[in-house]
C-alpha cells in the first residue's frame, strides 16, 4: 500500500491552461476548462512528506459536479492515473520532478461531460484532499465533442466574437443593428450557469438535469424556455405594444446589463425578438456552443400548424384572420450533433426563444436541424412543423364581401421567407443564408418539399382572371419627419371598360405585423377603360403620421379595388421602413490604454419639432469596458452634439457602440471599430 502524500497546496495553473482552452477572454480569477482537452495541474508537497514516485505512486482522483453527484449519472467519475491521457474518458498521468516535491497531473475530461462547475477531489486510500474547483464548457475545438466545429474562423465568430449585427427592417430595406455579445464580461459566465440552476427541470430533478447537460441539444432547448419568462423566473419579458415602465426593448445594446439585472432582481422588462435571440447567443456562447443570431424577414407564424398562412380581410381591407405575417423575426441557430436524428442532420440547430407557441406544454421551440427544414422532414424533433411555416408557408389572401361570401383573391408560394441574414464570418457584412433553409424559391425542388411537408394540405395556386392589375409606387425619399407621396396604380387588363371602388389605407404597423392607427386614407370611384390606368395618390404627411407610429418606423400601405360586378376584389400592400437620422463618430486622437480619449457625436433631428429627453449613450465591448451617458437638447431640423470621454483599460481591436434616444426619434444606433494601441 503507497503512502499518504501531503498536498500543500494546489495550483491549477490558471493562465497557462486558460490559454490553451480558448477561455482567457474569462479573466483569471477562476479555472475555465473546454471539455475533451487535457489541462494541468501542480500539486505542491509539504516539507517532509512521502515524495511522489512514477509508476510507484498511485492515488484517485474524483471530479464531481452538481448538488447529488452521481456516478450512475454521470456526476461523478473518479479515475486513477495511467500513462498517458486519452481522448475518450476522464484520465489522468503524471509529470514529477526529480526533487519529488511537486507532481504535475494532467487531466482529461470525458469529451461528452456534463457542463458545469467541478470540484476536483484526490483520495489516496480513503483520504481525501479538495484540490479546487473549475468550470467545465463545451468544446468546439474537441473533434469528439458535440459542438466541434472544424473551421478555426468559424469558432472564433461563433465562440469567440463579443459583438455583432442583429438585421431588422424590411426585405427591401435591411439594417444591421450592433449589439454587445459580452460573453465573457466579468460575472456573465456565473449568470448563464444560474439560469441553467433555475430552470424547472432542474428544480424538479436536479439529478437527471446535471446529468443531461452533457447534451448541447437539451442545454439549447432548456435556453430556448428560460431566455423567456412565459413559464418559469425566466431571463425577460416580452412587450409588443407601448411601454411606459421597464427598458423599452430597442433600447437595449447588449446583454451584458439584461443579465446582470435578471440575476439580481428577476425577469428583466422588456424583450422582443432581437433581444431574446441576441441574450440566447451570449448564453450559448459562453457555455461553449457555436452560436450565431438569424433574421427572416417576412416571417409566418402559424396558428393552426397548416403550413399556409390565411389572410382574411374585410371589404375595407382590416385583417380579420389570427395567422400574421411578421415583417422580420429573429432567433439563433446553435452548431451540434444530432445522433437522435441522424448524422444527415447534423450542422447547425435552429431555437427561437421568443415566446409565440407553446412546445410540449412550455414556451420554447426547438432545437430543429437545418437540414430537416430544408428538406421538409417535419417528424424530427424540434418543433419542425412551426420553423418550417416560419420560412416556407405559402399565402393565401381571402375576403368576406358584403353578403358574407368568402372570395379568394390572390394567394403566392414566394412572399414568406426572405432574405434570411446574419452577420458575415469574420467582417459585418450581411451574409444571405436563406438556400440554408429551403431550395430556391418556385424550384421544382422546393414545391416537392412543400408538398410533402404539407401532406394533405396541398395548396392549388390559382391563375389570375384577366381584370385589374394593382401596384403601389413610391417616393424616393422617405425619411422620418419629411412629407412624402405615395400612389397606388390601377390598370385594367381586361377587354371592357371596368367600373370599382378604389381604397388607398395607410396605418402604422409593428415589426410583428400587429396594425396600429391610420395614417390616411383616400378613395374614389373610378372608370377605367381597357388598358388603361387610374392613380390614387395620398400624400403622407408628418403630421399626421408622427405620432401614431411605433419606434420600429414602419407603415404598412393597401390598395383595394372593389368591383361588385363581378364579385372581384385585388389588393396590393407595402410595408415601407422611413430612414432614420444617421449617428456620425469621430474619435479625437488615438485610443490607447489608460488614456483618455473623447468621442465626439453628432446627429441631425430631421423633424420639424423638437425633441425631448434626449440623450447619447455609448458603450464598449471586450477592452473598452464602460457605460456613458449625455443628456443633450436639439431643436427642429437642427443637430444634437455630444462630447464623451472614456479610457481604454487594454490593448486590442473594439468595438463604441452609440445609441440616441429621444421623446419622438427613438434607439438610433450606430458603431464604430475601434483599435487600441499600448
Amino acid at each position: 500500500m503507497s503512502q499518504v502524500l501531503d498536498i500543500e497546496r494546489c495550483d491549477l495553473n490558471i493562465k497557462s491552461n486558460i490559454s490553451t482552452h480558448h477561455t482567457h477572454l474569462n479573466g483569471d480569477k477562476h479555472l475555465i476548462v473546454r471539455r475533451g482537452q487535457p489541462f494541468i495541474i501542480t500539486l505542491h508537497l509539504k516539507p517532509g512528506s512521502t515524495k511522489f514516485k512514477l509508476g510507484e505512486t498511485s492515488f484517485t482522483l474524483i471530479a464531481e459536479t452538481g448538488p447529488l453527484p452521481r456516478e450512475e449519472s454521470g456526476t461523478k467519475v473518479s479515475f486513477s492515473l495511467r500513462d498517458s491521457t486519452v481522448d475518450t474518458e476522464w484520465s489522468a498521468s503524471a509529470i514529477n520532478d526529480p526533487s519529488g516535491n511537486t507532481v504535475s497531473l494532467s487531466i482529461s475530461s470525458s469529451p461528452d461531460s456534463p457542463i458545469g462547475i467541478y470540484s476536483l477531489i484526490l483520495d489516496q486510500n480513503g483520504h481525501k484532499t479538495g484540490l479546487g474547483q473549475f468550470i467545465l464548457l463545451f468544446n468546439a475545438w474537441c473533434p469528439r465533442d458535440a459542438v466541434y466545429m472544424g473551421s478555426e474562423t468559424k469558432r472564433q465568430e461563433y465562440v469567440l466574437s463579443q459583438h455583432g449585427q442583429i438585421y431588422r427592417g424590411t426585405y427591401k430595406h435591411i439594417k444591421g443593428t450592433p449589439w454587445n455579445f459580452g460573453q465573457f464580461e466579468p460575472g456573465i459566465l456565473d449568470i448563464c450557469l444560474k439560469i441553467l440552476d433555475e430552470n424547472p427541470k432542474f428544480v424538479s430533478d436536479a439529478d437527471k438535469d446535471c446529468s443531461a447537460r452533457r447534451n448541447p441539444i437539451y442545454v439549447t432547448r432548456v435556453l430556448s424556455a428560460m431566455i423567456n419568462s412565459n413559464n418559469d423566473s425566466g431571463v425577460l419579458v416580452g412587450k409588443w405594444g407601448e411601454v411606459s415602465e421597464g427598458v423599452h426593448p430597442g433600447k437595449w445594446v447588449g446583454s451584458g446589463a439584461i443579465l446582470r439585472q435578471w440575476a439580481k432582481s428577476g425577469p428583466v422588462r422588456y424583450g422582443q425578438c432581437w433581444v431574446f435571440a441576441a441574450v440566447a447567443c451570449t448564453v450559448s456562447r459562453a457555455l461553449g456552443i457555436p452560436c450565431r443570431v438569424v433574421t427572416n424577414f417576412r416571417s409566418a407564424h402559424d396558428t393552426d400548424a397548416n403550413l399556409v398562412i390565411e389572410n382574411l380581410y374585410g371589404e375595407d381591407g382590416e385583417r380579420i384572420s389570427n395567422d400574421s405575417i411578421w415583417n422580420f423575426h429573429v432567433w439563433v441557430d446553435s452548431w451540434m450533433t444530432r445522433p437522435d436524428l441522424g448524422p444527415e442532420f447534423d450542422g447547425w440547430q435552429t431555437s427561437d426563444p421568443t415566446p409565440q407557441e407553446t412546445s410540449d406544454g412550455v414556451f420554447c421551440c426547438g432545437p430543429a436541424s437545418l437540414r430537416a427544414i430544408r428538406k421538409g422532414e417535419l417528424t424530427k424533433k424540434y418543433d419542425a412543423p412551426f420553423i418550417f411555416a416560419e420560412v416556407n408557408a405559402d399565402v393565401v389572401d381571402l375576403v368576406r364581401m358584403s353578403d358574407g361570401q368568402i372570395v379568394k383573391f390572390s394567394g403566392s408560394t414566394k412572399s414568406v421567407g426572405r432574405c434570411i441574414s446574419t452577420k458575415a464570418v469574420g467582417s459585418d457584412e450581411r451574409h444571405d443564408i436563406t438556400h440554408q433553409y429551403k431550395y430556391p424559391e418556385g424550384s421544382k425542388k422546393e414545391r416537392q418539399v412543400y408538398e410533402k411537408a404539407q401532406h394533405h394540405n396541398k395548396l392549388q395556386q390559382q391563375g389570375e382572371e384577366p381584370g385589374f392589375h394593382l401596384k403601389i409606387k413610391l417616393a424616393d425619399n422617405m425619411i422620418m419627419g419629411s412629407d412624402f407621396e405615395v400612389c397606388a396604380v390601377l390598370t385594367n387588363n381586361s377587354t371592357e371598360t371596368r367600373t370599382c371602388t378604389f381604397l388607398f389605407n395607410t396605418r402604422a404597423v409593428s415589426y410583428n405585423g400587429s396594425q396600429g392607427q391610420s395614417c390616411g386614407f383616400a378613395s374614389d370611384k373610378v372608370e377605367v377603360p381597357p388598358g388603361k390606368q387610374r392613380l390614387l395618390n395620398l400624400r403622407l404627411e408628418y403630421d399626421s403620421y408622427g405620432s401614431v407610429i411605433t419606434s420600429d418606423r414602419l407603415i404598412q400601405l393597401s390598395a383595394i379595388t372593389i368591383d361588385k360586378q363581378t364579385n372581384q376584389y385585388h389588393k396590393a400592400e407595402k410595408t415601407i421602413v422611413l430612414d432614420e437620422p444617421d449617428i456620425k463618430i469621430k474619435l479625437t486622437g488615438e485610443a490607447v490604454v489608460n488614456q483618455p480619449v473623447t468621442a465626439e457625436l453628432t446627429l441631425l433631428n430631421p423633424l420639424p419639432e423638437p425633441l425631448q429627453d434626449c440623450s447619447f449613450t455609448i458603450q464598449g465591448s471586450v477592452n473598452l469596458q464602460f457605460n456613458i451617458q449625455e443628456r443633450v437638447s436639439v431643436g427642429p431640423k437642427q443637430e444634437a452634439k455630444a462630447r464623451l470621454e472614456f479610457t481604454p483599460t487594454a490593448a486590442g481591436s473594439s468595438v463604441l457602440l452609440v445609441n440616441f434616444d429621444s421623446d419622438k426619434v427613438r434607439n438610433i444606433k450606430s458603431f464604430i471599430n475601434v483599435v487600441v494601441k499600448e
